[in-house]
Order: structure tokens, then sequence, then C-alpha cells
């Protein structure tokens, strides 16, 4: 397969960022009346603004070139018929069927997938409903108040991610609680204030073999153990989401509690099956339902809408645009709702394991920069922190601004000071103030002209700093999904038009075969097998001081 960057299209769009490096958005906006209310588009309770870009007309066009080169729409299609494309791993990649709503089958290797789908949500239905009804309880017979969930990835951040974004549907009991780091001290301060008596614990791991996720796990087991006298008290204290039925069992978690997924679900992208089960567990089976709801109407406007008027596609061309011809490295997401405090990270993850390669599904090094370093804070926290390095810093950094219409939290005017903020931001970056206005904006102000012309150079924004603005009503369980989903098929289609393979993550395993033979080091005190000299010593420094 021919890289990408030796196509037509993508030398045609070479050749035009060449020319539109030297244009301004502001001229962009005053040639075309309309540019605001035209290059803007709606799915699913989205509505995304994309006119405050570096593009035309012709842009767009190219990008949409680009993306047929890249034979977007059949790969499209593949993923949707559950297709093995993920080639590494020999597995299809078939979220979309979690959330299917429509009654369609959707099969793997010539099975319809959607009867065990279904089967196993509807065991998460009568489990979240027996929890928070108070039908199950715990080893002394008390109602379950607290959930813990052990996991790491894609078992941990999609699921805490979406429980803080909903916090206003929680109601009293049961509160969701996360943990994920291998450090104790994450455990620890987790449980401190916890009762074992009203405590259910959920471990998430596909294998119940994952070092950081069964080590927390024998912890809280014997946290629990130890607070409530019996080992018999497991069993009314842990479920598991996991397929090694063996491993669960090992442990002590009856089976008929164990929750199932499959192998053609990769974990940041998990959250719409049993993973999700804290999620239904704070804010009630209906609203799961509602979130995987938002979640498909989004998959659906992917699946049939032309490519030029697709969010998910708009969105990503948008990012190939930027990072493989402006040379933006970063990526910054900044929600304007405290409740998405976890979505930077969230897609953080969702983004950067999926494209952060450097070969494509042939293996073929590529030669063009491919996933960018994604991040990310709510407004206005974000703006007294690292905004001024994209207003006037060297770097060029394309921004997603997210805000929703109506606030959960109707305080004052404090939701109309927020919305202005997020607008003011996305013109500042655009507009930017040349040095002109700085100098006469400090004239006006009563300064004398001297003191002016020292201080504009420190005023000035170039501005041209380009950026999506997505409004939704509220952050309600639909709407979120449908966020979710929007940025999910984002990511696919930047890894088809880079030829790369998103859905396996191959760089997270070496790390995790050297920390099993340091650890049998330090265990043993002694440090036997041929490492680096750097690690040597560090090892031995350790050693000696632990």
């Amino acid at each position: 397969m021919a890289l990408i960057d030796s196509s037509p299209a993508w030398q045609a769009l070479a050749a035009h960022w060449q020319r539109m490096a030297q244009m301004h958005m502001r001229d962009l906006f005053a040639a075309d009346p309309d540019r605001g209310e035209r290059l803007c588009a709606d799915a699913a309770g989205v509505h995304l603004d994309f006119a405050k870009h570096i593009i035309t007309d012709e842009t767009l066009t190219l990008l949409f070139d680009l993306a047929r080169a890249a034979d977007l729409e059949t790969w499209r299609a593949r993923m949707f018929d559950g297709k093995h494309i993920n080639s590494t791993e020999d597995r299809a990649v078939l979220h979309v069927a979690l959330r299917n709503r429509s009654g369609r089958p959707m099969s793997v290797d010539g099975r319809d997938v959607m009867p065990d789908v279904n089967g196993v949500l509807e065991r998460m239905r009568t489990f979240s409903d027996r929890v928070r009804g108070g039908d199950w309880q715990g080893f002394t017979g008390r109602p379950i108040r607290d959930v813990v969930n052990i996991g790491i990835g894609g078992s941990n951040l999609g699921p805490k991610m979406v429980c803080t974004a909903l916090t206003p549907y929680q109601s009293e009991a049961p509160r969701p609680h996360f943990v994920s780091n291998v450090d104790g001290s994450h455990l620890t301060e987790t449980l401190k204030h916890l009762d074992p008596a009203t405590t259910l614990f959920i471990v998430a791991s596909k294998t119940f073999t994952t070092q950081e996720t069964m080590t927390n796990a024998q912890s809280a087991r014997r946290w629990l153990v130890d607070g409530l006298g019996s080992e018999a008290a497991v069993r009314n204290h842990f479920v598991a989401v996991s397929t090694n039925a063996e491993k669960v069992a090992e442990f002590g978690i009856d089976t008929e509690h164990m929750f199932e997924f499959w192998d053609w679900v990769g974990g940041r992208y998990s959250l719409w099956s049993a993973i999700g089960l804290p999620i239904a567990l704070a804010v009630g089976f209906e609203r799961f339902e509602a979130l995987i709801k938002g979640a498909h109407d989004m998959d659906e406007h992917f699946r049939t809408a032309p490519l030029e008027q697709n969010l998910p596609v708009i969105l990503g061309l948008l990012g190939v645009w930027y990072i493989d011809f402006a040379g933006a490295r970063t990526h910054a997401i900044l929600p304007y709702d405290q409740y998405l405090e976890h979505f930077p990270a969230y897609f953080q993850q969702g983004d950067m394991e999926s494209n952060g390669k450097h070969v494509t599904r042939d293996g073929a090094r590529v030669g063009y920069a491919t996933g960018p370093v994604v991040w990310g804070q709510p407004g206005t926290d974000g703006q007294h922190a690292f905004y001024q390095l994209i207003h006037q810093g060297t770097e060029l950094i394309p921004t997603d601004f997210i805000a929703p219409i109506k606030s959960h939290n109707p305080i004052g005017d404090h939701h109309a000071k927020l919305l202005a903020n997020c607008f003011a931001q996305t013109e500042a970056l655009m507009r930017g103030r040349t040095l002109e206005e700085a100098r006469d904006a400090m004239l006006a102000s009563g300064m004398d002209s001297h003191e002016a012309a020292r201080l504009a150079p420190q005023r000035q924004f170039d501005g041209n700093r380009p950026s999506s603005t997505l409004l939704v009503e509220q952050i309600t369980p639909h709407t979120l999904g449908a966020l979710i989903a929007l940025y999910e098929h984002k990511i696919f289609t930047q890894g088809i038009v880079w030829g790369i393979n998103s859905f396996d993550q191959w760089g997270v395993e070496l790390g995790k075969q050297l920390a099993g033979v340091i650890l049998s080091e330090i265990q043993a005190g002694d440090v036997s097998s041929e490492h680096d000299t750097s690690t040597t010593a560090l090892l031995r420094y350790y050693l000696r001081r632990r």
C-alpha cells in the first residue's frame, strides 16, 4: 500500500497550505459575510461551528478528496460490518454494536452479536436495579451505599469521566469511586472513609490478570475480610467484569456475578459494555440507556451522512490539516462545563493510544505526523493557566471549545459569564490584536505615546489561531453519549487517513514486560538482569535505601 503522503490529494493540500499560510482569518471573514452561518453543522444534538479555521471552500474540497483517497467510506462500512479491521490482533472493531438501538443485526464472523450484547445489558439492568433499590445487600444485611470500581485505562477512565459528567443525575447512594493507580495511596485514600459493610467492589479486567488492577483488588479484598471478619463476605461485596471465569472464581467471586464483554471491544471504547456498570449504578440504568442512545444517534450520523456534512469527518480532517500541513503538534480540548473535567483526559487516552503510531497497517514506517499530543482543562480555569501560550506562544495549537447552552446549576449570572468567556476566547484567538490596535487602546486609556509604543509589542496578538466550538443544549446522558461517539469517530477518521491501525496499543506492552523483570529483582533484593547502566544504578540506589 502506497503511503498517503504520495497521493495527489496529499500533494494538493501541501501546495494549498503554502497559499493559506499567508492568509488571516480576519480577511476570510471580511471576504465572506455568511461564513459564520455557513461553516457549521448539526447532528445528534451537537452543533459544530468550524468557521474559525484557516480554511476556504477549496480547503474543504481538498480535505474531502484526501478522505476519499484514503478510502474512508469503505473503511467506515467495514467497521460497521464487523470486519477484522484491527489487523494486528485479527479482531473486529464493533463498539458501535454495544450501543446499537436500531434492532438491526450486527455480525462478527457471520454471527449476530446483538443477542449477547442485549443479554448483558439486561443483566446490568437487573443488577443495578437491585443495588439501587436496596435488594442487593451486603454480608451484614445492610444496603450498598458506595461502589468502588477497580480497573485501569479504559476500565477506569471511561466510567469515571461519565460518572463525573453526569453528577447531576446521581442520587445520594450508591456513590461511585474509582481506584486505578497501583500506588497504595490511591486505594488507601479511597477506602479511608468507607464502611466495608456497605461497600461494593467492581473488579474490571478482561483477563483478571492485569497487574495494577489485581494488586488493588487483592488489597481491597483483605480490607473487606478484615473489616467484616469472614471470607464469605467476598460473595456479597465483589462482582467482576471479565471473561476469565476461572480466575474470577479463584478470587472468590461467584461467576453468576461476572459480567462479560468481548475481544472486539477495545478497552478505550468499552464504557458502553459491562465496563459501564458503575455508570448504571450511579445514575440508573434508564440514564445509561440514554447515554447509549446518544452515541447510537451519532453513530448513525457518522455511518450515513455524506462526508461534507459529517461532524466526525469534518473534525478529523481539520485535525489532519493542522497536524500534517501546518505543523501543529498538540490539540487542546477545552470544555466550558465543570462536570466535563475528565473529558480531556479521557480523550487523551482515546486519541493518543489509538493514533500514536509510527507504522501503517502494512508495517511501513510513516514519514508524516500522526496523533497529536492531546490535553486540556475546563474553562475558565485554563484561561488563567495555559491560554497565554495558545494566544501568544510560538506553537500553533488548534482547540476545541465545548459548552452547554443551559447549566444544571443556574446560579445568578454564572453561566452567562462562563459562556461569555468561551465565546470571547474563540473570537480573540481568531482576531488577535494588531500592533496599532494595541497602541491605540493604551493611548485611549491615557497612556503617553512613548510608553504606549514601548508596550504595544507585548500586547499585540497575531490571532489566526484555529478553534472549533461545539454547543449542546445541556450535558445530559444523551448529549454526552453523542459527544463521546463524535470524538471516537473523529479518531477513526484520522487513523484511516494516516493508514494506521487505531485499535491496537503495542507501545503499552514493552514497559509491562520490563516491569515484571524489575519487580522480581526488587522482591529478591538483587539486580540480576542485564539493564542499561542508568537503570541498574537506579535499582541499586533504591534497594540500598528502601
